[in-house]
């Protein structure tokens, strides 16, 4: 049995590591401030005894008591309409909540593993992404508090990896999607899903032809956990390489849902990258990882989620 502290443990994502690892007989510490995280999203795990959950804003203050070996800095705001709405506390969080994220791991000994995003590599020059290339930024577009952000923590996690000797571990997550998603955050997923159940047309930004390469939840949850108990101390990208093109995967939408959904063409968002593709050589050689939940059947189990008790109506 082993303990970890999971900051924004009741967001989308993190929840469904809280789930994993108590599954496996672990101890977690969950911290949130709530600001885009749920308590419903860890309320199954409500009375178990391995299970904690501190209201926690972890850019201001970060201390837990006990044994705790691996530290997993999940917190940050992370769809663009978040990001924008709380454009200070996605930096803050980023930079202050990385650098006390580290501190705790420094204090306890434990293995720290950071939460970074394909949005370091911006708007790409290079096609698919791998994990040597630097990207395409722009620091003071309205994306740029989340890249930045991301950026920045990969390198105080670095730091303290080369100069503290830390045992660090960064992933690098492509577009993921699956139950628990916030259906007014504004991602693809959650927007469509939401549209296609009340019989709207599908908001397509641009003309659709900018890609996106879609992770089911599941198989993002297995491939931090192969990273996390790996020796891999550099940034490994975890995402799913099937490419779709948006106006492909509202096609894709429909035909699992068993309808023709009809699309609503709106300006393509400032700095909206065009194409978005993990090259996952190495956590296939490194960590034996790759996705095994098709796109379709990801999204069936998406949609029936959202349709199951009309979760789709309940408010963020």
């Amino acid at each position: 049995m082993a303990n970890y502290v999971i900051t924004g443990g009741a967001g989308f994502i993190g929840s469904h590591l809280c789930d994993y690892l108590i599954a496996k007989g672990n101890r977690v510490i969950c911290l949130d401030n709530l600001i885009t995280g749920r308590t419903r999203n860890i309320e199954q795990l409500a009375g178990n005894d391995r299970f904690r959950f501190i209201k926690l804003d972890v850019t201001n203050y970060l201390f837990v008591e006990g044994q705790v070996d691996f530290v997993l800095h999940l917190a940050s705001p992370a769809s663009p309409i978040d990001y924008l709405k709380y454009p200070i506390q996605t930096l803050k969080v980023g930079g202050l909540g990385t650098h006390k994220a580290l501190g705790l791991a420094m204090a306890k000994g434990a293995t720290f593993l950071l939460a970074s995003t394909s949005e370091v590599y911006g708007d790409p020059l290079e096609h698919p992404q791998k994990e040597t290339y630097w990207g395409n930024v722009n620091p003071i577009g309205p994306r740029g508090v989340y890249d930045e952000a991301k950026r920045f923590a990969e390198a105080m996690t670095t730091a303290y990896h080369r100069y503290h000797g830390l045992d660090t571990r960064i992933v690098r997550i492509f577009n993921t999607y699956g139950p628990r998603m916030r259906m007014q955050d504004g991602r693809v997923v959650p927007t469509f899903v939401r549209q296609i159940l009340s019989g709207e047309p599908l908001t397509v930004f641009g003309d659709g032809s900018q890609t996106r390469s879609f992770c089911y939840v599941d198989d993002l949850i297995r491939g931090l956990d192969s990273l996390i108990h790996s020796n891999v101390t550099d940034p490994v990208n975890i995402g799913n390489p099937t490419e779709l093109t948006i106006r492909e995967f509202a096609e894709v939408m429909g035909r699992v849902a068993g309808k023709t959904p009809e699309l609503h063409f709106e300006p393509l968002p400032v700095d909206d990258p065009k194409v978005r593709q993990p090259d996952i050589s190495k956590a296939k050689t490194l960590l034996g990882w790759e996705p095994e939940v098709e796109v379709e059947e990801g999204l069936r189990r998406t949609i029936e989620w959202f349709s199951t008790g009309n979760r789709y109506l309940l408010p963020d």
